[in-house]
């Protein structure tokens, strides 16, 4: 079970126990991550699916109205969430990577036809953070996997990012599956690592065009070197 079903497990669990009821309001991120062992990338994954679904309502800040609340009593609907999340693990690659690019792209330049333009603090952080050479191929693909996740969830679309989140998975599945078939992995992170850079800097500058073409080409080409 990924980190993020873990939490909505957690809370499929409160619901039925009555622990949580409707107008409660979630725990704390840190609470939540601390007390599954989890990171908090995890709990706000869980978090925006039960969003999505109608689950939970967020709202910044530090009022009374603050935070994730619980806005229906859908514990089933959460279990059927898990089960889509388990179906989708055999979804056929052709089939994922075709959604996937549908997804992202159309994401890609709505999030840079937005006034004003998304904070990509978050986005530029993580990065960095893929920048490491140490990093085993499973580690940078978590990153990457954060990494595209974040970058459609700057549309905000909820549903889109809730279908990204749920194919996240199958998606990490036939990329990591395909590192064993590359004769350079060094050569191949280095490359991806080029083609994120592109595709942030074209949406930093508002080509949602651009930012949606190096999206599609990134995607198909990892596909095209594991003979996808």
């Amino acid at each position: 079970m990924r980190a993020h079903e873990l939490v909505l497990e957690r809370i499929e669990r409160d619901l039925v126990a009555g622990t949580l009821a409707v107008g409660d309001r979630l725990p704390a991120e840190r609470a939540l991550a601390e007390s599954l062992s989890v990171s908090r990338a995890s709990v706000r994954e869980a978090i925006r699916v039960l969003e999505a679904m109608g689950v939970v309502r967020t709202a910044a800040g530090s009022g009374p109205d603050a935070g994730a609340i619980i806005t229906a009593d859908a514990a089933t609907s959460i279990g059927s969430a898990l089960r889509l999340h388990t179906a989708t693990r055999a979804l056929p690659i052709e089939d994922l990577v075709r959604t996937r690019i549908l997804l992202e792209t159309s994401a890609l330049r709505d999030a840079a036809a937005l006034s004003p333009r998304p904070d990509l603090t978050e986005i530029r952080a993580m990065l960095d953070a893929m920048d490491d050479p140490a990093l085993e191929p499973e580690q940078f693909h978590r990153l990457d996997a954060d990494f595209h996740l974040a970058l459609t969830a700057l549309a905000g679309n909820v549903v889109v990012e809730a279908m990204m989140a749920a194919l996240r998975g199958p998606i990490q599945g036939y990329i990591l599956a395909g590192v064993p078939l590359l004769d350079d992995w060094a050569g191949v992170a280095s490359n991806l690592r080029c083609e994120h850079r592109g595709i942030v800097t074209a949406l930093s500058r508002g080509q949602g065009n651009k930012a949606a073409e190096l999206a599609r080409a990134h995607i198909q080409g990892y596909v095209d070197l594991i003979g996808g």
